[in-house]
């Protein structure tokens, strides 16, 4: 391990140092694996806030984002970057271990597929009215009241005098949806032949809707208070002001909505395979955890703001998700507490590529090929989520093997994508 102290940037694994210039005051867990310029200098614009309350931690899935590298785990004194937590609120993973195997899987997983994207809409699509829950049993019933509750809430949030008066009837017809982009619906094998059923997806719009308004308004302050920043998506709410009261209240909701809208997700499509198998159930308890989101911990004996933009919370013994790309393996993992990284782990495999020049690069027969033996979409709509588009997860898993342990190794055997 090397470690350059004096708030230097250190990298575990083989150092390409041409390439990797270093910064101060980050500390990065990316093995031998290249860290592309564009999110180099963004890490240098991240390095150099005033609000830091010390090195910001560097996954390795990193890549470019806006304002904020994904993959990034930032500590922050009274004060949020609202563009570092995004405009996915909360967005995040949840899987199950069932009691299937194998052996109890047709032949053909397509009708399956076709099952659950009948019953959970994908992309802009949502449900033509808000899912009913209350005749399925105690589970759905606990679900409603979680509906119910976040609806009173919803009203009452203060952030509403700044985003406008919304569709009420749109946001509870999105809760149970997965929207697009990376996020999926998966059937997995796992190492000892169990079925998982694995998922990932956020706050939909009124996540994103809540993100711009908080965004907005902490650009806005920066230029009304005379702060000058390198980027202007790296503006921050201090605490103390009406703005941050404001976007926090809105954070936690958004937060709670976001797990929410999983849980019902998962509800659903175990309703589905119940179709075909009566018998599934879960024999242990979901794993679910958010990978873009902020919260108030303790690090160094201090309370701070932590935001993991792209990162997963990985204290000694939680469980977490870490997904690979269509064609790859997953991870269940269980935390390590390891304090340099903000307890902290990777939140997947990481784009090595953006969404046009995988377009470019790959067609649908290289989506063919490396999706081969899984059932999923193959036409041009997802060639973006092609897995040569993604960093090798073995190599992700192997940066990290300081901040977590595997589990189980999952490996898709349907995917459902918006």
């Amino acid at each position: 391990t090397l470690l350059f102290r004096n708030s230097l940037f250190s990298v575990r694994g083989r150092k390409r140092e041409s390439e990797q210039k270093m910064i101060p005051n980050v500390k990065m867990w990316v093995g031998d694996m290249e860290v592309e310029h564009a999110a180099q200098d963004q890490l240098r614009n991240m390095a150099k806030l005033p609000i830091l309350a010390g090195h910001i931690a560097i996954m390795p899935d990193v890549h470019m984002g806006i304002g904020a590298t994904v993959g990034s785990v930032i500590p922050t004194k009274a004060a949020i970057i609202p563009s570092a937590v995004g405009v996915d609120i909360g967005c995040g993973m949840i899987a199950i271990h069932t009691n299937l195997t194998s052996k109890d899987l047709p032949d053909s997983l397509a009708r399956i597929r076709s099952d659950i994207e009948a019953a959970i809409p994908v992309g802009f699509n949502m449900h033509n009215d808000p899912v009913k829950l209350t005749k399925d049993g105690l589970p759905g019933m606990a679900l409603n009241g979680r509906r119910d509750f976040l609806r009173r809430q919803f009203g009452e949030l203060k952030i509403n005098a700044v985003i406008g008066k919304q569709d009420l009837t749109k946001l509870w017809k999105q809760a149970g949806t997965l929207g697009g982009g990376n996020h999926f619906i998966e059937l997995c094998l796992a190492e000892d032949d169990h079925v998982w059923v694995m998922l990932h997806s956020g706050s939909r719009n009124i996540g994103k809707l809540i993100g711009e308004a908080a965004i907005n308004m902490a650009k806005e302050l920066m230029e009304k208070n005379g702060v000058a920043i390198a980027d202007k998506n790296l503006a921050w709410l201090a605490e103390g002001s009406p703005e941050f009261d404001m976007y926090t209240e809105a954070l936690e909701w958004a937060q709670r909505y976001a797990a929410l809208n999983r849980d019902i997700m998962l509800h659903l499509t175990m309703k589905v395979l119940a179709k075909t198998f009566p018998d599934i159930r879960g024999i242990e308890d979901a794993v679910n955890c958010h990978h873009n989101f902020a919260a108030r911990e303790e690090h160094y004996g201090a309370q701070v703001w932590i935001t993991r933009k792209g990162a997963v919370r990985a204290r000694n013994g939680e469980l977490g998700i870490i997904p690979g790309s269509m064609g790859a393996r997953s991870f269940i993992v269980r935390g390590k507490g390891h304090e340099e990284a903000y307890c902290s782990c990777s939140h997947g495999a990481g784009r090595k590529m953006s969404r046009g020049a995988a377009k470019k690069l790959f067609n649908e027969a290289d989506l063919a090929a490396q999706t081969a033996g899984v059932e999923c979409r193959k036409d041009s709509g997802v060639v973006d989520e092609i897995p040569g588009a993604y960093k090798d997860i073995d190599q992700v898993m192997a940066a990290q093997a300081e901040l977590v342990e595997i589990v189980h190794t999952l490996k898709q055997v349907l995917c459902v994508k918006g």
